[in-house]
C-alpha cells in the first residue's frame, strides 16, 4: 500500500503480461505502464478518470499490442526510450536515463536497462518503502531473456546490478512485465549464481 500512489494489476493478453495504473492519491493523474493487450479491459481500468500517459517498457510486441487503441480512446501521450521507440507504433515524447516521470504530486526516475532490448527502461517510486517496475528486464528468479547472446546477457546484468541491486534498498518492491512481484531483498542473494549460469 502506497500513500501518495495507488497501484493496481493486470494481467492481459496469452503471454499473461502485466499492465499496471498507477495513480496519485491527490489529484487523481494516472499514468498506464505497458498497454500490452486487451485494449478493452485496460480502458475499463483506466476509467472513469483516465490517463494523461502511457509508457512502453521497450519495444516487443507483446507489451504494446493494445497502445493505439489505448493512445486513441484515452488521448493520453505515449513515451518510450529513444532506443526503442522506432519499433513501437504510436510513440509521442522520450524518456531517458535521470528523466524524471510525473503522475500528479508523484515522481517516478527513469532506469535505462540495456540487453533484453537497446531501450529498456524501469521507472522507480522511492516513497513507501520504494517501488520498480521493471518491464521485462528483471524478474524473480533472474533477468530478462537475452536468447543466448552473451554480450547482451552481460550488459543487462551489469546494468541491473549496478542501477538497481547497488543502489536500491532490499525493501523494494519490483513489479515485472510477467508474473509475480518480488522484492530486491529476496532476490539479492542470488546474482552471482546468475551471473555463472548466464541467464
Amino acid at each position: 500500500m502506497t500513500t501518495g500512489l495507488s497501484i493496481t494489476k493486470l494481467s492481459v493478453g496469452p503471454m499473461d503480461n502485466n499492465a499496471y495504473l498507477l495513480r496519485c492519491r491527490t489529484t487523481g493523474e494516472g499514468v498506464l505502464i505497458d498497454a500490452a493487450n486487451e485494449a478493452p479491459r485496460l480502458l475499463q481500468l483506466v476509467e472513469p478518470e483516465g490517463i494523461r500517459t502511457v509508457v512502453t517498457t521497450h519495444r516487443h510486441t507483446d507489451h504494446w499490442m493494445a497502445l493505439a487503441e489505448v493512445i486513441e480512446a484515452t488521448g493520453a501521450q505515449s513515451l518510450a526510450h529513444p532506443a526503442d521507440a522506432p519499433k513501437i507504433p504510436v510513440v509521442t515524447g522520450t524518456l531517458n536515463e535521470g528523466d524524471t516521470l510525473r503522475v500528479g504530486d508523484c515522481s517516478l526516475s527513469v532506469i535505462h536497462l540495456v540487453g533484453h532490448t537497446p531501450g529498456s527502461i524501469a521507472l522507480y517510486y522511492e516513497p513507501d518503502g520504494g517501488h520498480l517496475f521493471t518491464g521485462d528486464s528483471l524478474f524473480p528468479g533472474g533477468v530478462g531473456n537475452t536468447h543466448g547472446n552473451k554480450a547482451h546477457f552481460d550488459s543487462l546484468f551489469h546494468d541491473v546490478t549496478t542501477k538497481i541491486f547497488d543502489r536500491l534498498p532490499d525493501e523494494v518492491t519490483f513489479y515485472p512485465g510477467h508474473g509475480k512481484n518480488s522484492t530486491i531483498g529476496a532476490e539479492r542473494p542470488s546474482l552471482q549464481e546468475w551471473r555463472e549460469r548466464g541467464w
